[in-house]
């Protein structure tokens, strides 16, 4: 971490106004949020944005870092060349801060908890200087699924990946442990959209159209491990689908899911046209020690 002491000398003015001015190319959102986080400090205090500062006060900056390794990243990637990363997104840790100002302001991705953007910007500052949309991050899994996430290392390359979700010419395939067990195999043709009212993502009439096809993997006790190809990507989709038809997905508290150590879904596979050559590959994140164990433990019960 980054720590630099200034003494303001001028007329009154507001701590963020001063942060965004002081010739780190700050924006006036992510100035706002280093004095939120108690990162910019005015003789030794935290203060809030709109604090006025005076003529010999003393401003304290500590610029932050990801709060992880660059080895921690480097144990997280699957595949890597010239136009993609492939990685493995550990279960419980977001892929992108909240507040979007990170989006034109990679350096914000370091503020508040570490994200797999954070681990990103700290250990691949080539990929962050890039100019890349989003810091080539192309599509998206929920905090608490686990597994392969792919992130382009050009412009050319973010382009053609996201083409690909798009025209839906990634075959995906998610392992995902259920309640209940379902028929062997199965498809769900349900649209989702978030109806007037209510907070959560839902199956409902009038959302946008999505499909999921399942096979049955392996047995437990009440539960079950399923294979499963999302054919669209709408958000949530595998596990408002499951629930959907009765068998949530173990451990997601948001759709009835039953308790379990973890949520048990995991991005297993990723079969897609090499951005560059064109050539297909696939990608595979097998599964990691907490997801055999919670499914160990829960299919015993």
């Amino acid at each position: 971490m980054k720590k630099t002491k200034n003494i303001y000398a001028g007329a009154p003015v507001r701590l963020d106004v001063y942060l965004a001015a002081s010739g780190e190319n700050f924006s006036r959102s992510y100035a706002r949020r280093l004095a939120e986080e108690g990162l910019a400090l005015v003789n030794g205090a935290r203060r809030k944005p709109s604090f006025m500062l005076t003529h010999g006060d003393e401003v304290e900056l500590a610029l932050p870092g990801s709060g992880l390794a660059q080895e921690g990243f480097e144990k997280l990637v699957l595949f890597e060349d010239d136009a993609l990363l492939a990685v493995q997104k550990p279960a419980g840790v977001a892929v992108h801060p909240n507040p979007g100002g990170w989006e034109t302001n990679p350096r914000a991705a370091l503020l508040g908890e570490p994200t797999l953007v954070s681990m990103l910007y700290t250990a691949r500052p080539k990929t962050a200087e890039a100019g890349l949309e989003r810091l080539g991050v192309v599509h998206r899994l929920d905090r608490d699924t686990s597994g392969l996430m792919l992130i382009a290392k050009t412009p050319e390359a973010q382009q053609s990946l996201k083409d690909g979700f798009r025209e839906r010419l990634m075959r995906k395939v998610y392992l995902g442990a259920v309640a209940g067990i379902p028929p062997k195999t199965g498809v769900i043709d349900a649209p989702i959209g978030r109806a007037s009212g209510f907070k959560k993502i839902k199956v409902w009439e009038y959302g946008r159209d999505a499909l999921t096809e399942y096979a049955l993997k392996e047995k437990g006790r009440g539960c079950a491990l399923l294979e499963i190809y999302p054919k669209t990507g709408r958000t949530n989709q595998i596990r408002i689908h499951l629930a959907h038809i009765g068998h949530p997905i173990m451990g997601d508290k948001l759709y009835g899911g039953p308790d379990a150590p973890r949520m048990l879904l995991h991005s297993f596979s990723l079969a897609f046209a090499h951005p560059y050559t064109g050539r297909r590959m696939t990608l595979r994140a097998p599964l990691q020690p907490d997801f055999k164990a919670a499914w160990k433990e829960v299919s015993r019960k």
